[in-house]
């Protein structure tokens, strides 16, 4: 019995700490960034630490935001030609565009929920 328990919760925690947006294709983030309002595309991959401390944070925002913003992930790994296209040297790399889907911000490596919503209000997000 204890076992049983043991399991389902390590089976509940696993689940919560691996919370992460899908990986937004090309036709999502063309989507977004013709959509009049602000967006953010997180450019990393599952495998990387500051990815996955990121990935909660991403999808809290995600819902927090809808119909304001776009907050989006893309895994470089999957999505190699992604990385070519939004010239991508090192992960994580946060870029952030206008509602009228101009690059204003871009900024490397691990960033907070604050300093992410503070940038998405910079760019418009009201």
């Amino acid at each position: 019995m204890k076992l049983i328990i043991f399991v389902a919760l390590f089976l509940l925690y696993a689940t919560i700490a691996y919370a992460e947006l899908p990986g937004a294709t090309a036709t999502v983030v063309s989507q977004a960034l013709s959509s009049g309002k602000p967006t953010v595309v997180d450019l990393g991959a599952r495998t990387c630490i500051p990815c996955k401390k990121m990935a909660p944070i991403l999808e809290t925002l995600s819902g927090e935001y809808r119909g304001k913003a776009s907050v989006l992930f893309i895994d470089v790994h999957e999505d190699q030609e992604a990385a070519k296209k939004f010239r991508v040297q090192m992960i994580p790399t946060q870029i952030f565009f206008n509602a009228q889907g101009k690059e204003v911000k871009r900024h490397i490596g691990f960033m907070d929920k604050s300093d992410i919503v503070k940038e998405l209000k910079a760019v418009g997000m009201k």
